[in-house]
């Protein structure tokens, strides 16, 4: 119900639960007082295939009893756990409160194990064999749903096996990425940097920085423009990790390569969000996860295999 910001539905689904309950209640009652109207042989009168009749009798009593004791549980549950709209239940259960516990108990049983890691530098416990898969394990549980199973990422997701890095990549830098997550903003610069065609010729500069196919004579003109990008990116386009401005000139693109992708992010400016993981997971698990994600762009500096 946290979705709905109004008490309306909260009253509805309270109101439709309660009477749909007493309803069969009351249905029961009525029921029970109606007198058999049947004929003087005990039958409704139906037949069927010539000679099978329907009886007139009053249900079994262990089927009443079965359906007023449904009732009861229905109304018991309703008081004791939460299905009465915004009633949390007379006990207090929630299923986030049950998932919370049951995380915890497994991170207490868990600790031992992680507790023989944490004291291992990132770039030691990068290259343990079983660190390296309690790491890859928290990845794909966590991290895979962005950034994919081979963590090479996707368009607006980083690739994470290149070395090229919005924020650094630093065992500290990765670490800080994961605990407090990152909010990577491009605000709109389409009025700042004047006309379509100037657009048009900035998107150009921009590729040329990278090598890129361009226009170089609308590259030219675009490179005046830059100065507004500058701040950012800096004067040589290479970019600035301290606020994880993108470096231009690399031929990596977050979000699409080409002048009409520029142009695009240019007039509408781009907003990227990595979630914090602290509240999801432990220290200990931080820094096995760390560790993997390290490796994945540092493979090549691995022990030598026998």
């Amino acid at each position: 119900m946290s979705d709905f910001t109004g008490s309306f539905w909260s009253s509805y689904i309270t109101i439709i639960s309660i009477v749909g309950i007493l309803a069969c209640l009351v249905l029961l009652w009525v029921t029970a007082r109606k007198k058999n109207t049947g004929h003087a042989d005990n039958t409704t009168g139906h037949v069927w295939d010539e000679d099978l009749r329907e009886m007139n009798n009053p249900l079994p009593l262990w089927w009443v009893g079965l359906f007023v004791i449904t009732i009861i549980f229905g109304l018991s549950y309703l008081w004791l756990y939460p299905g009465l709209g915004t009633y949390k239940g007379s006990l207090g259960w929630s299923s986030k409160a049950e998932y919370d516990t049951e995380i915890a108990q497994t991170n207490a049983q868990l600790a031992s194990l992680y507790q023989r890691f944490d004291a291992m530098p990132v770039e030691e416990l990068a290259f343990n064999e079983e660190g390296h898969a309690i790491g890859e394990h928290l990845f794909m549980n966590n991290c895979a749903q962005c950034h994919g199973s081979d963590a090479r990422g996707s368009k607006g997701f980083p690739n994470l096996t290149d070395g090229d890095w919005l924020y650094g990549g630093t065992p500290e830098k990765i670490k800080e990425s994961i605990t407090l997550g990152r909010l990577g903003q491009m605000p709109t610069m389409a009025a700042a940097v004047g006309s379509a065609e100037d657009i048009q010729n900035l998107a150009n500069y921009v590729l040329s920085l990278s090598g890129s196919p361009h226009d170089s004579l609308k590259a030219g003109f675009g490179k005046p423009k830059f100065g507004v990008c500058a701040s950012c990116h800096g004067m040589d386009g290479k970019g600035n990790q301290t606020m994880g401005a993108p470096n231009l000139t690399d031929k990596t693109w977050l979000h699409g390569w080409g002048e009409g992708a520029i142009v695009a992010m240019i007039q509408n400016g781009k907003i990227n969000q990595m979630p914090a993981q602290k509240d999801r997971l432990t220290p200990s698990q931080i820094h096995a996860l760390t560790a993997y994600v390290w490796s994945l762009s540092h493979h090549q500096d691995g022990p030598a295999k026998p």
